[in-house]
């Protein structure tokens, strides 16, 4: 009796372990196919944003690899095989290739810093909530909103050599008229102040969001403590930013290396070619002259300088972000 009942004990045990073991599998599939589910609906959620990035970015900079390596006709069409010739012609221009460089990284150096350092002295001074600062607020983020064509509309009327503001309250001063857009020594510069004022809106509303998203308790501190003005901008407020700073500072490198319509409009890569930078060298080989292939290869040799430049960007200065 005693072996019959152990055996049908150990029978019962293992009916119910295989139970057991059945649910779970049962579980386990149920749990798998809700998955595949979850992860199908959010594929299709996401499939007019991988249709659009499909048309509008990857399928351009395919097309704009299989170019560099063709020649092609007015039409845009491919007349030949090329190879790495158009990009061993780019290389060899030599001096018109290092002067377009040079141009772009002069161009990033006068309005990425300033830029950025002009909106924060900005964001602090207004940063504070008082209905007092609404309207300065509104002012210092305006230019957000303006486009780069209307934009240079103003500013070719600031920079006229006669009838602009600019060389009026030079006369003020009793100084001499400057040449902004005519003068090669002048004309970068003057492209770069309109350039500063254009991301203004821009960085100053990001800035802000960084200063308001700092605790109350940190502002509270600081007025008790009293360190001073340069100490609580360098000793604290900078570090607890270094995360929007650091965001702005890859965003406006990129945006600068990217600058096209303003050049456009105002100067037209000259004169003497001291605005002619990498991107409206590349409208003038593709749009102007009609070399597709050249372009592309231009194009993917900037795209390769911004990945360069973000990537050291990434290695050499997040280790000193701070991130909370």
């Amino acid at each position: 009796m005693d072996s019959a009942q152990s055996l049908q004990s150990a029978h019962a045990g293992h009916t119910a372990h295989a139970a057991g073991a059945l649910r779970a599998s049962r579980t386990l599939r149920s749990l798998r196919s809700i998955k595949r589910r979850d992860n199908f609906t959010g594929y299709l959620f996401l499939l007019p944003c991988f249709a659009f990035f499909g048309v509008f970015l990857f399928y351009p900079l395919a097309k704009s690899v299989y170019l560099s390596f063709q020649i092609t006709n007015p039409r845009g069409e491919v007349a030949a095989y090329a190879g790495l010739d158009n990009y061993a012609s780019l290389f060899a221009s030599g001096a018109a290739f290092l002067a377009t460089l040079k141009a772009t990284v002069l161009f990033t150096l006068y309005t990425v810093p300033a830029g950025i350092v002009i909106a924060l002295v900005l964001a602090v001074m207004t940063h504070a909530k008082r209905p007092a600062m609404k309207a300065f607020q509104y002012a210092f983020s305006l230019p957000v909103v303006i486009s780069a064509g209307t934009g240079a509309a103003i500013w070719i009327l600031l920079f006229h050599p006669s009838a602009g503001m600019l060389n009026y309250f030079l006369g003020l001063l009793h100084l001499k008229p400057v040449f902004w857009l005519a003068d090669p020594k002048w004309a970068l510069v003057s492209v770069s102040m309109m350039t500063v004022w254009m991301n203004l809106g821009f960085n100053y509303i990001v800035l802000l969001g960084g200063l308001r998203g700092i605790s109350d308790d940190i502002y509270d501190s600081l007025k008790l403590d009293g360190p001073g003005p340069f100490r609580s901008a360098f000793g604290v407020l900078i570090p607890l930013l270094s995360p929007t700073l650091f965001f702005l500072l890859i965003v406006s490198v990129i945006g600068a290396f990217q600058t096209f319509g303003q050049i456009h409009i105002l100067t037209k890569g000259g004169p003497m070619d001291s605005t002619n930078v990498m991107v409206y060298r590349i409208y003038q080989e593709a749009f102007v002259n009609f070399r597709f292939g050249s372009g592309s290869a231009q194009a993917l040799v900037l795209f390769a300088v911004i990945l360069a430049l973000t990537l050291a960007q990434f290695f050499w200065l997040e280790k000193k972000v701070h991130y909370q």
